[in-house]
């Protein structure tokens, strides 16, 4: 009886204020873990993935441009290391220096030939005698061709790969719109590529109390004055109204501090260039939440005041706005 009991519950919806969003019940319980950084990134680390996950095609695409070109020279170097190990191991005679080059040691005249030989340099200081010697060379040219075109084909995949770059101002702020308090943060596209149909999901993360005096973190998603827009050519503040169905009704900031809040946002367009989906994301501590505030003006007129433009510089300004009385 128990069991079937059991089986007649519901599962929870998905907009379950206790639902964890896919962090877990361990991150969710790090009341000083941030769930997601300002550049999109998660504070989750993979530990123990070994060479061949580093390997995959989808890290080296999107791993930052330091570490693959570092990993780029650190195989080419490695490569060209091992055959001049091989080029040393024919023995003396297997490669000949047709005028002094100045390098007299075996191992660094066969590291240098390798280089010549996979980047089809061919200064012909250096030739290969014998066999062996030249097995290895026509082993080296099929690897540095194979490689070559690997790298090109990344290269061309990384630059090729759409992204949504999009420029979220450094603070939020808690300004007013009447008299309801308003959360709002800006974002702005820096790329000349379009981004249409961009969808924005906001949600508010914070440490609550149980029944059982426990501290459990709870998710909110929160209604925006506009969750969507066509085109976005300009800057878009993105505006969260603080009425009586919100759940930052009547939260100061002090209480907000104490909980633990974080401001998760969610952002999916079409990238017209390329048209696919791209998305990102980041998210505002209670700590980067300016009260009583609004954003100033980053647009440009002409002389006869016309809009002519956006001036970035501003773009992450504030003023003081003062509370309704």
């Amino acid at each position: 009886m128990a069991e079937q009991e059991r089986k007649q519950i519901p599962p929870k919806a998905p907009d379950d204020p206790s639902s964890d969003l896919g962090f877990g019940r361990v991150v969710s319980s790090q009341r000083e873990l941030r769930l997601l950084n300002r550049d999109g990134s998660f504070n989750v680390q993979r530990r123990g993935r070994g060479l061949r996950s580093f390997l995959a095609y989808s890290n080296l695409v999107s791993t930052t441009w330091s570490r693959f070109f570092l990993f780029v020279a650190v195989v080419y170097l490695t490569l060209n290391g091992c055959f001049a190990l091989l080029y040393d191991a024919c023995g003396t005679g297997g490669l000949v220096n047709t005028l002094d080059t100045g390098i007299y040691s075996p191992f660094l005249k066969a590291f240098f030939f390798s280089i010549h030989t996979s980047a089809t340099i061919g200064y012909g200081s250096t030739v290969p005698v014998g066999l062996a010697t030249n097995i290895l060379v026509a082993l080296e040219s099929v690897v540095s061709l194979l490689g070559l075109a690997v790298v090109t084909g990344l290269v061309f995949a990384r630059f090729s790969r759409p992204v949504a770059d999009i420029l979220f101002s450094q603070k939020a702020v808690m300004s007013w719109i009447g008299n309801l308090r308003a959360f709002q943060f800006r974002i702005i596209n820096t790329r000349n590529n379009q981004i249409i149909d961009l969808h924005v999901r906001l949600l508010v993360s914070r440490f609550e109390t149980n029944a059982s005096g426990a501290a459990v973190r709870r998710y909110y998603p929160l209604n925006l004055e506009r969750e969507s827009v066509v085109f976005f050519p300009l800057s878009w503040t993105i505006v969260h109204i603080i009425d009586k169905d919100s759940p930052l009704y009547g939260v100061t900031q002090d209480e907000l501090c104490a909980s633990g809040a974080e401001f998760l946002i969610l952002l999916t367009g079409m990238d017209e260039t390329f048209s696919q989906v791209v998305n990102t994301r980041s998210s505002y501590r209670a700590s980067e939440i300016i009260w009583d505030a609004k954003f100033t003006d980053i647009f440009v007129y002409d002389p006869e005041g016309r809009m002519a433009g956006i001036d970035m510089k501003r773009f992450h300004d504030t003023a003081p706005f003062s509370t309704p009385p």
